[in-house]
Protein backbone atom coordinates (compact mmCIF):
# COMPACT_ATOMS: atom_id res chain seq x y z
CA UNK A 1 0.00 0.00 0.00
CA UNK A 2 2.91 2.32 -0.52
CA UNK A 3 2.14 2.87 -4.19
CA UNK A 4 1.71 6.64 -4.71
CA UNK A 5 -1.21 6.17 -7.13
CA UNK A 6 -3.18 4.09 -4.60
CA UNK A 7 -2.34 6.50 -1.80
CA UNK A 8 -3.52 9.48 -3.84
CA UNK A 9 -6.74 7.66 -4.77
CA UNK A 10 -7.42 6.93 -1.11
CA UNK A 11 -6.65 10.52 -0.11
CA UNK A 12 -9.03 11.84 -2.77
CA UNK A 13 -11.77 9.58 -1.41
CA UNK A 14 -11.13 10.97 2.10
CA UNK A 15 -11.23 14.54 0.81
CA UNK A 16 -14.52 13.78 -0.96
CA UNK A 17 -15.95 12.17 2.18
CA UNK A 18 -15.54 15.45 4.06
CA UNK A 19 -18.48 16.78 2.07
CA UNK A 20 -20.80 14.35 3.86
CA UNK A 21 -19.55 15.22 7.35
CA UNK A 22 -22.04 16.70 9.82
CA UNK A 23 -20.24 19.22 12.03
CA UNK A 24 -22.62 22.08 12.87
CA UNK A 25 -20.96 22.82 16.22
CA UNK A 26 -17.22 22.74 15.59
CA UNK A 27 -17.41 23.31 11.81
CA UNK A 28 -14.36 21.01 11.64
CA UNK A 29 -15.06 18.37 9.03
CA UNK A 30 -13.13 15.13 8.71
CA UNK A 31 -13.25 12.63 5.89
CA UNK A 32 -11.75 9.16 6.01
CA UNK A 33 -11.27 6.46 3.39
CA UNK A 34 -10.54 2.94 4.57
CA UNK A 35 -8.97 0.36 2.28
CA UNK A 36 -9.85 -3.25 3.08
CA UNK A 37 -7.39 -6.09 2.54
CA UNK A 38 -9.64 -7.14 -0.37
CA UNK A 39 -9.22 -3.74 -2.06
CA UNK A 40 -12.61 -2.20 -1.27
CA UNK A 41 -12.88 1.39 -0.04
CA UNK A 42 -15.28 2.53 2.68
CA UNK A 43 -15.61 6.22 3.44
CA UNK A 44 -16.95 8.17 6.37
CA UNK A 45 -17.28 11.67 7.72
CA UNK A 46 -17.45 12.87 11.28
CA UNK A 47 -20.94 13.14 12.73
CA UNK A 48 -21.38 15.58 15.60
CA UNK A 49 -24.15 15.69 18.16
CA UNK A 50 -25.16 18.47 20.54
CA UNK A 51 -24.18 15.99 23.27
CA UNK A 52 -20.55 15.73 22.18
CA UNK A 53 -20.10 12.27 23.67
CA UNK A 54 -22.61 10.99 21.11
CA UNK A 55 -20.46 12.24 18.22
CA UNK A 56 -18.51 9.90 15.95
CA UNK A 57 -15.25 10.53 14.12
CA UNK A 58 -14.91 10.04 10.38
CA UNK A 59 -12.37 7.27 10.83
CA UNK A 60 -14.69 5.21 13.03
CA UNK A 61 -17.61 5.88 10.71
CA UNK A 62 -15.64 4.33 7.83
CA UNK A 63 -14.41 1.42 9.94
CA UNK A 64 -17.86 0.66 11.37
CA UNK A 65 -19.37 0.72 7.87
CA UNK A 66 -16.80 -1.80 6.66
CA UNK A 67 -17.12 -4.02 9.73
CA UNK A 68 -20.92 -4.00 9.41
CA UNK A 69 -20.47 -5.35 5.88
CA UNK A 70 -18.33 -8.25 7.10
CA UNK A 71 -14.81 -6.88 6.64
CA UNK A 72 -12.29 -7.49 9.40
CA UNK A 73 -8.91 -6.94 7.72
CA UNK A 74 -7.76 -3.52 6.64
CA UNK A 75 -4.72 -2.28 4.72
CA UNK A 76 -4.79 1.51 5.16
CA UNK A 77 -6.83 4.56 6.03
CA UNK A 78 -6.50 8.10 4.68
CA UNK A 79 -7.70 11.01 6.81
CA UNK A 80 -8.25 14.64 5.85
CA UNK A 81 -9.74 17.33 8.04
CA UNK A 82 -10.13 21.05 8.37
CA UNK A 83 -12.57 23.87 8.79
CA UNK A 84 -15.76 23.45 6.82
CA UNK A 85 -15.63 24.75 3.23
CA UNK A 86 -11.85 25.23 3.43
CA UNK A 87 -9.04 23.03 2.18
CA UNK A 88 -7.10 21.33 4.97
CA UNK A 89 -4.19 23.42 6.24
CA UNK A 90 -2.90 20.93 8.82
CA UNK A 91 -2.72 17.16 9.09
CA UNK A 92 -5.69 15.62 10.92
CA UNK A 93 -4.31 12.83 13.06
CA UNK A 94 -6.72 10.23 14.43
CA UNK A 95 -7.82 10.64 18.04
CA UNK A 96 -6.99 8.04 20.66
CA UNK A 97 -10.33 6.26 20.40
CA UNK A 98 -9.94 5.96 16.62
CA UNK A 99 -6.40 4.64 17.03
CA UNK A 100 -7.72 2.02 19.46
CA UNK A 101 -10.49 0.97 17.02
CA UNK A 102 -7.94 0.76 14.20
CA UNK A 103 -5.81 -1.46 16.41
CA UNK A 104 -8.69 -3.90 16.78
CA UNK A 105 -8.57 -4.70 13.05
CA UNK A 106 -5.12 -3.61 11.90
CA UNK A 107 -2.23 -5.86 11.05
CA UNK A 108 1.42 -4.96 11.36
CA UNK A 109 1.42 -3.48 7.85
CA UNK A 110 -1.63 -1.19 8.36
CA UNK A 111 -0.89 2.36 7.20
CA UNK A 112 -2.39 5.62 8.44
CA UNK A 113 -2.21 8.40 5.87
CA UNK A 114 -2.81 11.96 7.05
CA UNK A 115 -3.27 14.43 4.23
CA UNK A 116 -3.72 18.07 3.38
CA UNK A 117 -4.04 17.16 -0.31
CA UNK A 118 -3.18 14.38 -2.73
CA UNK A 119 0.29 15.92 -3.01
CA UNK A 120 0.90 16.79 0.66
CA UNK A 121 0.60 13.82 2.98
CA UNK A 122 2.42 11.68 5.52
CA UNK A 123 2.27 7.90 5.96
CA UNK A 124 2.65 6.14 9.30
CA UNK A 125 2.44 2.59 10.54
CA UNK A 126 -0.33 2.42 13.16
CA UNK A 127 2.27 1.13 15.61
CA UNK A 128 4.00 4.53 15.38
CA UNK A 129 0.79 6.30 16.41
CA UNK A 130 -0.33 3.68 18.94
CA UNK A 131 2.77 2.23 20.59
CA UNK A 132 2.13 -0.51 23.12
CA UNK A 133 -1.52 -0.67 22.09
CA UNK A 134 -4.08 -2.61 24.10
CA UNK A 135 -5.62 -5.39 22.03
CA UNK A 136 -7.28 -8.76 22.20
CA UNK A 137 -4.05 -10.48 23.16
CA UNK A 138 -3.92 -8.25 26.25
CA UNK A 139 -7.01 -9.88 27.73
CA UNK A 140 -6.57 -13.51 26.67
Amino acid sequence: MTEPVKIKMLIQAALDARAAAYAPYSCYTVGAALLTAEGEIYTGGNIENASYGASNCGERTAIFKAVSQGHRNFAAIAIAGGMEAESPTDYAYPCGICRQVMGEFAGADFKVIVAKSTEDYQVYALEELLPHGFGGDSIR
